[in-house]
């Protein structure tokens, strides 16, 4: 026995405590907190169509956050690969009335998933706390603005080129270098442009414009982002990677969600972004008090 193994916060001492959004601030413990995914599009890879319209959309998002979703991010433009993109005004029309609807029934956070101030500003309006780009605020020249003076929280994340093209041969010298460099840049970037640095989060991008071994390599090695003092958010779930590691494409993708998340949570990663919150936190619940997060030894010796 070589003794206890180091807690979370020996492993990653530069690893990222708090987030702050428009309004409140966001404590980041041991165990992550979930982002349950709010799909108001007609054709999202996992469930488009099945909350497209507001009301179901509404009910589905506020059965998130009765299982225990600590933030609900709603967006209305499918990010899969090839899809087409939509219009601002229809955007608006897809997400508005779910976004009000959801802040005036529920205390959750809710962030707004896209790449056009347009919908961000509105979204903000009416009750939303973050801003999710997975342009990390490039796609529209406005949108780094509306971050600095909203003073919302921000997630900007690595994509390589668009959804439209994203998976037509992707590469890096080295995926997690060149993903880790990437995310500093736009850091300091969107720092210098007067987006407090509190209200920074950074994702690495799992799916976006990556093979089947650079998700695999970045999902194994996360815990590489956390010296940029950001908290980390991840997307994984139900993505195709999976159903790769399981040999079969139809395959109901829960319990592998599952199973990364709590690598994810080994890792230290702070948010994880997930459709199915009921199985993800029972099994983070347990896991952290299995002693998974910081050593079963260490945990024994408490």
């Amino acid at each position: 026995m070589n003794g206890p193994l180091p807690t979370l916060d020996a492993r990653y001492p530069h690893r990222a405590t708090s987030w702050q959004l428009r309004t409140q601030t966001l404590s980041l413990g041991r165990r992550p907190l979930l982002m349950g995914i709010v799909n108001v599009t007609p054709d999202s890879f996992s469930d488009g169509g099945k909350y497209f319209a507001s009301g179901p959309a509404i009910e589905h998002a506020l059965r998130l956050a009765e299982e225990g979703a600590d933030l609900l991010d709603i967006g209305g433009e499918s990010t899969r690969p090839y899809a087409a993109s939509i219009a601002a005004g229809e955007e608006l029309d897809r997400v508005l009335p779910v976004v009000e609807g959801v802040a005036r029934q529920t205390t959750v956070p809710i962030s707004i998933d896209t790449s056009k101030s347009a919908v961000a500003s509105a979204a903000l309006s009416v009750g939303a706390e973050i801003i999710n780009d997975i342009s990390a605020l490039r796609s529209d020249p406005a949108m780094v603005a509306l971050a600095a003076d909203s003073r919302a929280g921000v997630c900007a994340m690595h994509m390589q080129g668009t959804p439209q093209t994203m998976q037509n041969d992707p590469q890096y010298q080295d995926v997690v270098e060149d993903i880790h460099s990437y995310l500093s840049r736009r850091r300091d970037e969107l720092r210098e442009a007067g987006v407090e640095g509190e209200c920074i989060c950074l994702d690495p991008g799992i799916g976006f414009g990556k093979t089947h071994q650079h998700n695999m390599t970045l999902m194994a090695r996360c815990s590489r982002f956390h010296d940029l003092g950001c908290p980390i958010l991840v997307g994984h779930s139900r993505k195709g990677f999976l159903a790769r590691i399981l040999g079969n494409s139809d395959q109901d993708r829960t319990a592998a969600t599952v199973g990364a998340a709590l690598a994810l949570a080994a890792q230290g990663v702070q948010i994880l972004r997930v459709h199915d919150i009921r199985p993800l936190r029972e099994a983070l619940l347990a896991f952290e008090a299995s002693g998974g997060i910081d050593g079963g030894e260490h945990k024994l010796a408490e």
